[in-house]
């Protein structure tokens, strides 16, 4: 009977044993998704176009997706939505003064605050007022640069503003003709920006404070209007933009340049748009439609101190749109209104659509289009060749159909100037 007694004495503590077990694991993974759900940046997670959702729809009624809401109060801009903690971040420009927008996800607007000045251009530029920027949220805090370059800290609860600086006054920067665009990046303890100064070129700032972490001169070069990213490599992280006449990399611990390539054909005010995508070693990036040298993969160095040239396509240039690796492609509209894809072993064109131009995204096996003339295109993948599936216009909003477009929790959200829609995808 004793040892009956001990045998189910045993089973109990085995059994709660597994039950913590069990509750712990479920937390930790509560845990990671809660924290990955505290950052939101341009073109999502990595900056590379990819949203990691599941479960949406594998096409579309024929006047579109359920549309759950829409305003046309966040004024001017080009900048894509950020959701983050069940609310939706979107700036804009209205009579000359930048704002941060906030709404629920029913629509409901509950903020607006003014953070300065914003761009509203003279001459040619006039016709392109607003922000050209998304913002960043991390952990808590939102980040924004006006295309005026004001840099303002946010608290994201309370819209508190908790720190600012200006590139130009404070670090010396150069004003672009269409003002600064650059998403920021912002890592555990930085926030790096490009002010294009010719002693302060870039600037590590420290992300709580605003204090400065370091300066670097790089190549005292202007800005162009590429938002960066961070590559981790084992030995040290490296900032990756480019500028008006180089793409470069800089130690992100201290500002060091590491290497620097010349697109020695952009000629004006840095039109280089594509933010660069790192995977597995390489670096991928595709220049402005009518300047730099195209489409091009380069073979980064283990220790991230110098890049070699693997291929180069000089026919394949894109604006303002993006581009996307997915597998052994990569995916960008052209100059010639095609959506095409290239190999990325080789270079060359494998496979191509018509009548597509504008920004491109991806989630859940299939790509999101927004085109230069308002359509949103649904394509999907046949025996591994694009097949156009569902598409639907985009009355509402104003100017260029420039903004790209988000996806969060099965809602696709998509700015046209002056108006924020949010479409069921799900």
């Amino acid at each position: 009977m004793r040892s009956v007694y001990f045998r189910i004495l045993n089973r109990y503590h085995f059994m709660k044993s597994q039950t913590t077990l069990i509750v712990f694991v479920v937390l930790l993974l509560a845990g990671v998704s809660a924290q990955s759900q505290t950052v939101a940046q341009w073109r999502g997670a990595n900056r590379d176009g990819i949203y990691h959702e599941s479960g949406l729809l594998k096409a579309w009624p024929a006047e579109g997706p359920k549309l759950l809401w829409e305003t046309e109060a966040i004024g001017n801009g080009y900048g894509s939505p950020m959701v983050w903690n069940n609310k939706v971040y979107v700036n804009g420009e209205i009579d000359s003064i930048g704002y941060l927008f906030s709404f629920d996800l029913k629509g409901k607007l509950l903020t607006k605050i003014p953070y300065g000045r914003e761009f509203v251009g003279e001459g040619f530029s006039a016709g392109f007022p607003g922000p050209r920027s998304s913002v960043t949220i991390y952990n808590g805090l939102v980040y924004l640069c006006s295309a005026m370059g004001r840099i303002v800290c946010f608290d994201a609860e309370t819209g508190k503003e908790i720190w600012a600086k200006e590139m130009v006054a404070d670090f010396g920067g150069m004003l672009s003709y269409f003002g600064y665009c650059e998403s920021l990046l912002v890592d555990e303890k930085v926030v790096y920006c490009f002010p294009g100064g010719m002693e302060s070129n870039i600037v590590a700032l420290d992300r709580f404070t605003g204090n400065v972490v370091w300066t670097s001169k790089a190549l005292a070069d202007n800005v162009a209007y590429t938002s960066p990213i961070i590559i981790n490599l084992p030995e040290r992280n490296l900032f990756v933009t480019m500028s008006k006449n180089n793409l470069l990399a800089l130690d992100a611990k201290n500002g060091e340049l590491l290497w620097a390539i010349k697109e020695d054909s952009v000629k004006q005010e840095g039109k280089y748009c594509n933010t660069p995508i790192y995977d597995n070693g390489f670096l991928y990036t595709i220049s402005g439609v009518d300047y730099g040298t195209g489409a091009s993969k380069l073979q980064l160095a283990p220790d991230g101190k110098s890049v070699s040239n693997v291929w180069r396509n000089n026919n394949i240039k894109n604006e303002t749109g993006g581009f996307l690796k997915v597998n052994n492609n990569l995916y960008v509209t052209t100059k010639d209104n095609k959506l095409k894809a290239l190999d990325t072993t080789t270079g060359e064109v494998v496979d191509s659509l018509r009548n597509i131009r504008g920004s491109v995204i991806f989630a859940d096996n299939r790509l999101y289009c927004y085109t230069d003339n308002g359509n949103m295109n649904l394509i999907g993948f046949t025996d591994d060749k694009m097949a156009a599936i569902s598409k639907f216009k985009i009355e509402k909003g104003t100017k260029e159909h420039m903004a790209h477009p988000v996806i969060s929790n099965g809602v696709l959200y998509v700015r046209h100037g002056k108006a924020l829609m949010a479409y069921q995808i799900n």
